[in-house]
């Protein structure tokens, strides 16, 4: 069965109360659950709080700003949006990003983060009630990260997709615009081994797609990560990963963060690109299911609702964006 069909049957079971599609067969489970107690023997605990990063960035803005409110950023999800193993505020992937849409729109930035080491899908409601409790700070844009934590527990798909797909709802609502990075490629992970890094990638890459399907139908973006970390971090492991041989490290958050940023800023209306698709880069309309299976298997890819209906369902916009380096005046925060 295609990636595209697998991930429209996940997400189709997620919005209709469908129950958990299996993920991994029964004549293989015994060998990847040895093979899982391997991996985490292997992977450091990486217990150590990820730093906080909450605050002002961009304050060298704020007179050239006037009579224009800082952007209210918030953050979401699991330990790589919380910025797990690395040491310094400016190192984590919000306070990258933060800086990063405070430089391309050259206006301050409130960053607040909720994400939580060790979340799944269904701690989503949880982050988002706290972002949306205070009505004097409603996001104006948010980025949740999750999904790994979802491969690793054997979460049923359909119910990681519900969960995601309303936290998106839930935020748009509230009138936030939502990008959502799905999950990453586990297969990457140095210490985990075969026949579970093969599966660890497949299972993946399903669940990115039909994250994508459930994210779009609710109107944020998607950006794909598994496969943007994969090759670099598999070629790359002792630089892009952390200590503990699991998390990113410090250039490794900043290989994610480049390649959210464009769609970041592309969802506030500040990213100097056209948003029509261009055909060089084999950019285009497609099925949003289409749409989802080749981001999927390309990192950075970005995908949007477009049209609302076609031949085959909903459609979607396929982009890939040119990523930069944004080069940030002040990447620590700034209390407010």
């Amino acid at each position: 069965m295609s990636r595209a069909r697998v991930a429209r049957r996940i997400a189709a079971g997620a919005a209709y109360g469908g129950g958990g599609i299996g993920l991994l067969g029964a004549a293989t489970v015994g060998v990847v659950l040895a093979e899982v107690q391997l991996a985490k023997r292997n992977v450091g605990n990486g217990h150590v709080d990820p730093p906080r990063a909450d605050g002002r960035y961009g304050g060298a803005f704020a007179d050239r700003a006037i009579g224009c409110s800082a952007v209210r950023f918030a953050m979401l999800g699991d330990s790589t949006a919380a910025g797990q193993g690395v040491h310094r505020a400016r190192q984590t992937p919000a306070a990258l990003l933060a800086s990063g849409l405070a430089a391309v729109g050259e206006q301050p930035v409130d960053l607040r983060n909720v994400a939580l080491p060790g979340a799944q899908s269904d701690d989503l409601d949880r982050q988002v009630t706290l972002i949306l409790s205070d009505p004097s700070w409603v996001p104006d844009v948010c980025v949740i990260m999750i999904g790994a934590n979802d491969v690793t527990h054997r979460m049923p798909p359909t119910r990681s997709v519900r969960h995601l797909s309303a936290a998106v709802r839930r935020l748009r609502t509230a009138g936030a615009e939502v990008v959502v990075g799905t999950c990453p490629d586990l297969g990457t992970v140095e210490n985990v081994y075969q026949p579970l890094r093969w599966l660890a990638r497949r299972v993946s890459r399903q669940l990115a797609a039909a994250q994508t399907i459930g994210a779009v139908e609710q109107g944020g973006r998607t950006v794909s990560l598994g496969d943007l970390l994969g090759p670099e971090f598999a070629a790359n492991p002792r630089e892009l990963f952390g200590p503990d041989r699991y998390h990113p490290s410090a250039e490794g958050y900043a290989t994610a963060a480049m390649a959210v940023l464009p769609t970041l800023c592309a969802s506030l209306g500040l990213w100097p690109e056209e948003e029509r698709p261009d055909v060089s880069r084999r950019e285009g309309f497609l099925p949003v299911a289409r749409a989802a299976a080749q981001a999927a298997s390309e990192g950075g890819t970005e995908v949007t609702a477009a049209m609302p209906t076609g031949p085959r369902g909903p459609w979607a916009l396929l982009k890939r964006r040119r990523r930069r380096r944004i080069h940030t005046p002040d990447p620590a925060p700034l209390p407010h």
